[in-house]
C-alpha cells in the first residue's frame, strides 16, 4: 500500500495553525501564576532591590505616593498589587524613620533635662557698711 500525502491547501494550512497557535496559548495562559503574590511589600523588597539598595531607608523620600507607586510598577513590580505593598512599604520604612526624628528633636537631650536656672538673675544686694 503505497503512502501518496494529498496537497493541503494553504487555507486549510492557515486554519490549523491558527488553531494550535490558539490552544497554546490558552494552555500556556491557564498556567501562568504570579510570583509576587502574597508577598509582603519587605519580602518583594529582600528579594528584589537588595541587589542594588542595601537599605529601603530614604527611597521614598520627597516622593509622593501615587508617583512612586507608578514609577515601582512600571519599572520593578510584577503587577499593581505588588507595587502598592512595595510602596507602603517603602514609606513605612521612611515614616519611621521621620518619626524617630521628630521625636528626637522634640525631646530634650539628656543633660537638658535638669533643671535649668534662668539666665537672668535678681542683682546681688548691696553690702551696707
Amino acid at each position: 500500500m503505497e503512502l501518496v500525502s494529498k496537497p493541503v491547501s494553504l487555507q486549510k494550512l492557515w486554519r490549523r495553525l491558527v488553531a494550535i497557535s490558539a490552544i497554546c496559548v490558552s494552555i500556556g495562559g491557564a498556567h501562568a501564576q504570579n510570583l509576587d503574590q502574597g508577598k509582603s511589600g519587605a519580602r518583594l523588597f529582600a528579594d528584589g532591590c537588595t541587589t542594588c539598595h542595601h537599605s529601603a531607608r530614604g527611597l521614598s523620600k520627597a516622593r509622593f505616593r501615587l508617583t512612586l507607586f507608578l514609577f515601582l510598577q512600571d519599572h520593578y513590580a510584577t503587577n499593581s498589587s505588588s507595587a502598592w505593598a512595595l510602596t507602603s512599604y517603602l514609606e513605612s520604612v521612611d515614616g519611621a524613620q521621620h518619626s524617630r526624628s521628630r521625636d528626637a528633636a522634640a525631646k530634650p537631650s539628656a543633660p537638658a533635662t535638669r533643671t535649668l536656672r534662668p539666665s537672668i538673675r535678681p542683682p546681688a544686694s548691696v553690702p551696707e557698711h
